[in-house]
């Protein structure tokens, strides 16, 4: 699949983290990161040597041109960004580790993204050169145009034979325009070579089948079950697809965490090692991180498990940084598969 570059399309958003005690009123100050679930996979991407190119809309300003001077310092081609629009979006997440129960709120309405329209994108042009597609289920959740450009994305994506794969990233406080996932999920998925999310993602977007007596309790063998019931169900609706990858992350104590994953191909799960630790640092971006290893792996053409171990170690190095991107090199996410290995 190595041949071209891979392209991720996605809406770059700047996350805004005040403290849960209001001292940024004090200080003046109020710590940001650049993020978006598929520039995240892209600045990945990037960091590990593969050839990342990243699409989304910008207004024409002088923010942006600070925005592509710094995606481009971190090596991602940034020739396809459109620039239309006024504005960029936000999001704001309270400092620290718990993501369920800080109530991320979203600034994001009429962006330039938002405000994408089918037939504003020359897909045969950005296409060239490009041998992978990477996009989310955040997309579409914007509104109705976004989710139909997104059609129009894999339309020609697949008139070029072009490798598709979808995060089934579930947004809760997204999905406002009066469609839930599970009507417009399904015909987005029929195009995708690749589905990663979980097997509760898999249920509220695509109508996979979830059979609460295996996910009632955290046991991992009930769960590995369950993994293959879901990746099957998927193979099995949506014939095009051909791998499919499952996250496992649960609470450990207070402030740890307990991760593992499963990778369903050509009849087979593989199963990742597990990782479990007491105390992490920042949960955002992690499953991104697990999706560019996927994209790794499968670009370099490496074995499902060889893959599956490297896009699990690096979504577990990601839970210690405190960025929406990852800044783990290659030949560090190899160590940690070492210095965990059961």
């Amino acid at each position: 699949m190595g041949t071209g570059k891979v392209l991720s399309f996605g809406e770059l958003l700047l996350r805004i983290c005040p403290d849960g005690d209001g001292q940024w009123l004090q200080e003046n100050k109020l710590p940001f990161y650049v993020g978006g679930a598929e520039l995240n996979v892209a600045t990945a991407l990037a960091l590990w040597g593969v050839p990342s190119a990243y699409l989304t809309a910008l207004p024409e300003n002088f923010v942006s041109e600070q925005l592509l001077g710094y995606l481009k310092n971190h090596l991602i081609d940034t020739d396809a960004i459109v620039l239309q629009g006024d504005r960029i979006g936000l999001y704001y997440l309270p400092k620290g580790t718990d993501l369920k129960n800080a109530g991320v709120i979203y600034d994001r309405a009429g962006s330039a993204y938002a405000d994408l329209t089918p037939g504003t994108i020359d897909w045969d042009k950005v296409f060239e050169g490009v041998s992978w597609f990477h996009f989310s289920a955040i997309c579409p959740a914007i509104n109705q145009n976004v989710a139909d450009v997104c059609a129009e994305a894999l339309q020609v994506a697949q008139e070029r034979n072009i490798f598709v794969s979808l995060d089934l990233n579930y947004r809760a406080k997204l999905w406002k325009y009066g469609k839930d996932p599970i009507e417009a999920m399904p015909t987005l998925a029929k195009a995708c070579d690749l589905i990663m999310g979980n097997v509760w993602a898999a249920n509220k977007m695509l109508g996979m089948p979830l059979q609460e007596e295996l996910v009632a309790e955290v046991e991992k063998e009930k769960l590995l079950q369950h993994a293959t019931l879901t990746s099957e169900a998927i193979l099995q609706e949506f014939p095009k697809c051909k791998i499919v990858a499952n996250t496992f992350r649960f609470d450990h104590g207070a402030q740890g965490i307990r991760y593992f994953t499963t990778l369903y191909t050509q009849g087979e799960l593989h199963v990742s090692q597990e990782y479990v630790v007491d105390q992490i640092l920042d949960k955002v971006g992690s499953g991104d991180c697990f999706m560019a290893g996927l994209i790794y792996g499968f670009f370099h053409q490496n074995d499902p498990k060889t893959t599956l171990e490297f896009a699990t170690a690096a979504a577990f190095k990601k839970l210690f940084i405190q960025s929406d991107a990852t800044t783990t090199t290659v030949a560090e996410i190899e160590e940690t598969i070492q210095a965990y290995a059961n």
